[in-house]
């Protein structure tokens, strides 16, 4: 029989829904706000009390995409599309790389006993979770005595240090998660190892590829460290760019809030198209100890 609530517990139900509506609301409002902002004029954002019904312009847009309008900081201007363009480049050459490496890295540690497997496992976490300040000086004397300062390819490489482990750690619960006896099946059908990795575990583990490549995008999209230190005026990202906003003279509130909203769409676009595998990813994708 199905369960009768009381009308505590629907009092209860009612509470709770309330507050965790209240909460949504407030944990959303931030971001509708720099979205608003991104469509008013300085004088609306500036304004007290705050602007909440406005007309909305695409000046700020126009700014970010011609750098005629208040793009300025002292004598050079805002190149917000090509900080756009290095970060897709950066963010995705080391998403794919990571990927590739990370894949066969993690079956390898899942399927394979030998010395030391788990601290080998480790070393490549603590890359995720030591702070960056910690290694950015011997990296930085590495890459200015090989050329690499200011290179698209310096910044896919250092940037291995935050997607790879992400990926490696998160993948290894789904190929541990495969059963053994598919592949053994495969081996007695005569596949090599490589043909039944191929052919089985790889589309099994497709989700977790999916979750893991786009967690590990959207932490190489945020970086700053690494671009600011490592990178320069050639190969800055939006995350370096969007501090030439901030001058002397002015902030520009409005310049700012329309890059964040720009710099928003590559993950949603990619959250988007990979929704399906990535909801069953986060779901079923776990990190065994």
């Amino acid at each position: 029989m199905p369960e009768v609530k009381t009308q505590k517990d629907k009092m209860t139900d009612y509470v709770l829904n309330v507050v965790l509506t209240l909460y949504f609301i407030g944990a959303l409002f931030p971001v509708l706000w720099v979205f608003s902002m991104a469509f008013k004029t300085l004088p609306e954002i500036l304004s007290w009390p705050p602007t909440f019904f406005f007309t909305p312009t695409l000046e700020n847009f126009q700014s970010l995409f011609t750098g005629l309008t208040g793009a300025s900081t002292g004598s050079s201007t805002v190149d917000f599309l090509r900080n756009f363009a290095n970060s897709l480049v950066i963010s995705f050459g080391a998403v794919v790389i990571s990927v590739f490496v990370g894949v066969p890295a993690t079956y390898a540690i899942a399927r394979f006993n030998f010395k030391g497997k788990e601290d080998l496992a480790f070393t490549i976490l603590s890359f995720r979770f030591a702070p960056e300040l910690m290694v950015i000086i011997p990296i930085y004397i590495f890459f200015q005595r090989l050329g690499l300062l200011d290179t698209y390819t310096g910044l896919i490489w250092v940037y291995q240090l935050i997607t790879l482990p992400m990926i490696v750690w998160i993948l290894r619960g789904y190929i541990e998660d495969v059963s053994r006896e598919l592949e053994e099946a495969c081996w007695l059908d005569g596949y090599g190892r490589v043909h039944t990795f191929w052919r089985i575990v790889l589309p099994l583990i497709r989700p977790g590829i999916a979750a893991s490549g786009l967690l590990a995008f959207i932490y190489a999209w945020n970086n700053f460290v690494f671009a600011v230190l490592l990178g320069g005026s050639r190969t800055a990202p939006v995350t370096v760019g969007a501090m030439q906003f901030i001058s002397a003279d002015a902030l520009r509130y409005g310049d700012m809030a329309a890059a964040i909203v720009l710099a928003a769409i590559p993950a949603l676009i990619l959250a988007l198209y990979a929704q399906k595998h990535l909801i069953r990813g986060l779901s079923l994708g776990a990190v065994k100890a």
